[in-house]
């Protein structure tokens, strides 16, 4: 597998989707925490989290797009499944994740809590995020160009992943919903996520989290788990 998809995997970070009920409209002067102790509040109260999402990759001489669907489950459970413009998988019920891609003969399999990835700290959000905390020098960006009226974007460096990414841009919606992620990573390269159709406290079996690799297929275990 090659360098430019073992990154594309570690790249999304902490914020799939964050909810608070309070209409964020015509609250310019909203402080930092404020703001961030209401997505807090709400998202700590879900139990599952369901999302469209578009992944887009800039880096390293390639440029790519892709799709799927996510699905958040407290605790620690969580289900990338790509669609777009090709099946993947990346999934872990909060003990065990694994990687694999339809049709491949070998799947990748690791300890949750060893992952190396930047989307792997998302299967802690439900139940115990905190921005300010997360988040280095959190602060709006009131100048930069949202994807509509309304929306806010929120500015850090992750704390625990200072020595990979360089800065992340959370843009978030007047519903308190984090709709756009960008990601810009020391190495020069970008990624954005952008989510829709989010559906919080959703139906999502455990089955949902569980995988049982294909006959036939090798299971290669250990560190440089990623797609």
């Amino acid at each position: 597998m090659g360098k430019t998809e073992l990154s594309l995997l570690r790249k999304v970070l902490f914020f799939a989707g964050l909810f608070c009920g309070t209409s964020i409209v015509g609250r310019a002067q909203t402080s930092i925490s404020d703001f961030a102790g209401h997505v807090d509040d709400h998202y700590n109260h879900m139990r599952t989290l369901r999302a469209q999402f578009v992944e887009e990759y800039q880096g390293a001489g390639v440029a790519r797009s892709e799709g799927g669907t996510l699905i958040l489950k407290r605790p620690g459970k969580m289900r990338w499944e790509y669609n777009s413009p090709r099946p993947k998988l990346f999934i872990t019920d909060g003990k065990t994740a694994y990687f694999y891609v339809p049709g491949e003969q070998q799947v990748r399999k690791q300890d949750a809590k060893r992952l190396d990835d930047l989307r792997s700290p998302l299967r802690y959000l439900l139940g115990k995020t905190k921005l300010e905390k997360e988040l280095a020098g959190l602060s709006f960006i009131p100048a930069q160009p949202a994807m509509a009226a309304g929306n806010k974007i929120l500015q850090g460096v992750p704390k625990a992943m200072g020595d990979q990414v360089s800065d992340v841009q959370l843009e978030i919606n007047p519903k308190y919903e984090i709709v756009r992620i960008l990601i810009d990573e020391s190495d020069g390269s970008k990624t954005e996520f952008r989510f829709s159709n989010l559906e919080e406290n959703v139906q999502a079996e455990d089955h949902l989290f569980d995988f049982s690799p294909p006959r036939g297929v090798e299971v290669l275990e250990g560190n440089g788990f990623a797609p």
